[in-house]
């Protein structure tokens, strides 16, 4: 029952990522029918995360009260009214209405699953787990562009959200699988609250050492495509086909790290993945006049970044204890948040600045922060745990 429950949780996994790239994906279209500029997108996308960074933080409190099961149901179902609120808005406003539960949504899913997989599963399972979600969002703007050849946007983000039914339907059907998770919890490990948790040792420093990270990672995602435009000289088309090929290196680096990462241990992964990551980096910072050296460099730095999501994600209760794995992971999706949100427009503003070029200087600061803090929380964590 525990493989079919695996099963479930990375179909759910493949639902958060699904809708991810839409409002990237259909918003040249978007932003002309409601007749709003192109930096409108900023308010969507702020809205959307800030129900993502509230629904983190109350994720464990609802994922004991509920369980993870029930929170991943309605959540999916959540994202499902989102999905087809979104298709039938005629107005801008009613995008940010509907990005209320748009966030709200992905943000207890993030967070619930990534507790329930750290807490039940091996290493490998997190990285496969954060594979599939790198499956969603390659098929989430497939998906898109079919519907954008044809009916338009608001047909992609219907059609995505049929699909997101039919995950939401089977995943209720299959409730009861959840029970073979029903265990109690160990004798001695008492539930705490989100500022209890927050304040053991070690935690701040993971903390941000994670916003660092998953900073660095949205900032490379998202800014992939202009560095090839800008940089690189490449026309529009080929820049933004270029700039995937960091999705395609970190979803298959998170599919083959996770034939290793039990035996290596999240930490060594971890420190594995960040030297893939710097030698990413330091490709774009050669004198290298082809632009196939940026196609190569990006290529390892998805790679690169494949194993430390899950990595840190995992190690919250081996560190923490169990009792606090849930509110510490709560926080670690709140903090990934923030990361992924404020810093790759900073970047926005340094590049025009300053010029597109400086994209690697900005990734190595925030990368050798990152493993800083890294080795601060995973040498100074308060109550330590044997590897399962």
């Amino acid at each position: 029952m525990f493989g079919l429950l695996l099963a479930l949780i990375y179909l759910a996994f493949i639902s958060l990522g699904l809708p991810d790239p839409l409002l990237g994906a259909g918003w040249p279209a978007m932003h002309v029918e409601f007749g709003v500029s192109v930096s409108s997108m900023g308010i969507v996308s702020m809205i959307i995360s800030g129900g993502t960074i509230l629904s983190s933080l109350f994720s464990d409190a609802l994922t004991r009260r509920l369980g993870t099961g029930t929170v991943t149901v309605v959540s999916v179902f959540l994202t499902v009214a989102a999905l087809f609120g979104f298709s039938f808005c005629t107005r801008f406003w009613m995008l940010l209405l509907f990005a209320v539960p748009y966030g709200l949504g992905a943000g207890a899913i993030d967070a619930a699953l990534n507790s329930f997989v750290a807490l039940h599963y091996k290493a490998r399972h997190m990285s496969w787990l954060h594979c599939f979600w790198g499956v969603g969002t390659i098929v989430g703007p497939l998906l898109m562009g079919y519907a954008l050849t044809g009916g338009g946007w608001s047909s992609g983000y219907r059609l995505v959200g049929y699909v997101q039914l039919a995950i939401a339907l089977l995943l209720l059907c299959t409730l009861p699988v959840w029970k073979v998770a029903g265990r109690p919890q160990p004798s001695g490990e008492k539930p705490v609250g989100l500022l209890a948790a927050v304040r053991e040792r070690g935690v701040p420093f993971l903390l941000l050492a994670f916003f660092a990270y998953c900073a660095a990672e949205a900032t490379a995602m998202n800014w992939a495509s202009t560095y090839f435009a800008e940089v690189e000289g490449l026309g529009a088309e080929r820049a933004a086909s270029f700039g995937a090929l960091f999705f395609v290196g970190i979803t298959a680096g998170r599919f083959l790290f996770g034939f290793f990462t039990d035996k290596l241990g999240d930490a060594r992964t971890i420190v594995l993945g960040s030297i893939f990551l710097l030698c990413g980096i330091a490709v774009l910072l050669l004198p290298i006049p082809s632009y196939l050296a940026a196609v190569a460099a990006f290529l390892v730095i998805g790679f690169g970044c494949a194993p430390i999501y899950p990595c840190f994600i995992h190690a919250a209760p081996q560190l923490f204890g169990k009792e606090n794995a849930g509110a510490v992971i709560g926080a670690q999706m709140a903090s990934a948040y923030f990361g992924s949100t404020f810093v790759p427009p900073l970047f926005g503003v340094i590049g025009a600045a300053l010029g597109f070029s400086v994209l690697p200087v900005y990734l190595f600061g925030f990368v050798t922060f990152m493993l800083l803090m890294a080795l601060f929380a995973f040498r100074f964590a308060g109550r330590p745990r044997a590897a399962k």
